[in-house]
């Protein structure tokens, strides 16, 4: 009661009213969640587009490739950056090379295009918040983790340590949502 009176003779000095602390209400405690949840969903949506782009634009760059000898182009390169073409990563980059000169192109176009889409497909979801869009996120997210798993206990170095990282904490979060709405309780 002393609060009380205290609050409203320093209140009728003010012109504007003083909001007092209410205790009871579980609501302004959780105010925030909906732009937090909003804010996480859209900086998803942004990695996932930005993974989109770039595949996209590897893909645009393989087909701009495709009339070259691209054995001949990565030697050329390696010897501009004066790395041996004997050493681990020439070699592999050059293998590589002859591997992708054999490959059917057609195929690689059409996976590559898949995989653009779904990018896409997925940070459409999130950035407008759809249930389907986390579900996409959560899945196709979790499709790696194996992969990144074996390829850090078989490479481990600090890039795939933080990727790791990075999509486990990505497929947690979607998880988590999809968790709170299956429940029908925001966070």
């Amino acid at each position: 009661m002393v609060v009380q009176a205290v609050h409203n003779t320093a209140a009728s000095a003010l012109p504007f009213p003083l909001p007092m602390p209410d205790t009871d209400n579980a609501e302004l405690a959780h105010s925030s969640h909906p732009v937090a949840k909003r804010r996480a969903l859209r900086t998803i949506a942004v990695f996932e587009a930005i993974k989109g782009a770039a595949a996209l634009a590897a893909s645009l760059g393989l087909l701009s490739m495709v009339r070259h000898d691209l054995h001949q182009l990565a030697a050329t390169l390696i010897g501009h950056l004066g790395l041996k073409p004997g050493d681990h990563y020439p070699s592999v980059i050059l293998h590589y090379a002859d591997v992708l000169a054999d490959a059917n192109l057609r195929s690689l176009v059409l996976l590559a295009a898949g995989y653009v889409f779904l990018r896409f497909c997925e940070a459409y979801g999130l950035w407008y918040q759809r249930i389907w869009g986390q579900w996409l996120g959560a899945l196709s997210g979790a499709l790696y983790v194996p992969f990144e798993l074996r390829h850090l206990m078989h490479r481990p170095t600090v890039a795939s340590a933080v990727v790791l990282a990075i999509n486990v904490l990505v497929v947690g979060y979607l998880a988590l949502q999809l968790w709170y709405e299956r429940r029908g309780a925001a966070p």
